[in-house]
């Protein structure tokens, strides 16, 4: 798959709210993840704990709806915006937040995913 493509098909799967299976099949296994915070899961390397730093979140948040808009492509590269209603379990207070997602993709498999936080 050419990087449109995966772009494509990784946007459909996250749409349908399949997130383990995109991550499954697109995430290649040296993929590095970046999320903008500070703390042991700001930089993820390897599929496994990218998978784990999923997995903990989905395990410490109810989301009550997600949404996914894209993909907005650019050479080997593509940005998703995720529009989530959560509550995290630890506060109980419910919230919405809004975050954009740049893949980078080398032989149609993603190889870096970083996430970006609109500023209050």
């Amino acid at each position: 798959m050419n990087p449109k493509e995966t772009a494509i098909a990784f946007a459909a799967l996250l749409k349908d709210g399949k997130h383990i299976e995109a991550a499954t099949q697109f995430n290649a296994p040296d993929i590095a993840s970046f999320e903008a915070m500070e703390g042991p899961m700001a930089a993820c390397h390897g599929a496994e704990a990218v998978k784990a730093k999923s997995d903990w979140w989905y395990a410490n948040h109810e989301v009550h709806s997600a949404n996914a808009d894209g993909p907005l492509i650019n050479g080997n590269q593509f940005l998703m915006r995720f529009s989530l209603d959560v509550t995290p379990k630890m506060t109980g207070q419910r919230m919405q937040m809004e975050e954009f997602g740049l893949y980078t993709v080398r032989d149609g498999k993603i190889v870096e995913e970083r996430f970006f936080y609109p500023t209050a």
